[in-house]
């Protein structure tokens, strides 16, 4: 298995990774601007890309996983609540749903919060074993931090939903879990996120204030601490919806 990671403006973190073995691989939360990066490294790595996945409809940056997607010919995919909301065809994902990355398996986690359409995806190198590797969590579990819940404008809601999210889908999932977010600190997705990469589930267990509190304290916080909008946020939103201004 390869893995890479690809720090990004707004202070996203984008990836690729897949198999060499058996020759498959994918991208995942493309920003506009990058897709040259991930063709020049699935060219190095001799492996074609075969999906093009983002973790939401991003409200902070540009998508760039459409048109690689579109350049590639390959399915770019979002979860399945996003039909009837995008203005373009799409390979709807499903929770549970299984993708196939030759020796890499990849789990689909639907987990609402910071958006409705939030999905994290759960990474396993059968080469290595039957076990979970990492895990990468979109916008939903920062470093540090949780994703912010206001974005579809109910606050109180989507932060109960996103403590739901965290407790029943994530925090059960085994400690030594490698964790790979979205985004690192300076992003406005985000209060008090780590300028660290990445973490472990366990580390995050233990250090992250999020994690151990009740929910209407998590609640209360999550509203409280909630960073101002990104820049040109309807802008982007509408651009990554395939919405013509």
């Amino acid at each position: 298995m390869f893995f890479k990671q690809l720090a990004t403006k707004e202070s996203s973190l984008s990836y690729y990774f897949g198999c060499t073995g058996i020759g498959k691989s994918v991208a995942v939360d493309v920003v506009a601007g990058d897709e040259d990066w991930f063709v020049e490294e699935a060219r190095k790595a001799n492996v074609p890309i075969n999906y093009v996945i983002d973790t939401h409809v991003h409200a902070d940056h540009f998508s760039g996983g459409r048109a690689l997607a579109e350049r590639l010919g390959i399915p770019y995919c979002l979860h399945d609540s996003d039909r009837g909301l995008v203005n373009y065809s799409f390979e709807p994902l499903h929770d549970g749903q299984l993708l196939d990355a030759g020796n890499v398996s990849i789990k689909v986690l639907h987990t609402p919060g910071h958006t409705l359409d939030s999905i994290c995806l759960l990474v396993t190198d059968k080469r290595r074993g039957n076990a979970p590797w990492f895990v990468l969590t979109g916008d939903t579990l920062f470093v540090g931090a949780a994703g912010r819940p206001d974005l579809a404008g109910k606050e109180a809601e989507m932060a109960g939903m996103l403590y739901d999210t965290l407790h029943n889908k994530l925090l059960v999932l085994p400690d030594e879990l490698e964790v790979y977010p979205g985004h690192q600190a300076g992003s406005a997705c985000g209060a008090g996120l780590s300028g660290k990469p990445s973490s472990t589930l366990g580390y995050e267990k233990r250090w992250n204030p999020g994690l151990s509190m009740d929910k209407p304290t998590f609640i209360e916080t999550l509203i409280r601490d909630i960073p101002p909008r990104p820049a040109q946020m309807d802008e982007i939103v509408r651009a990554n919806l395939g919405i013509s201004a």
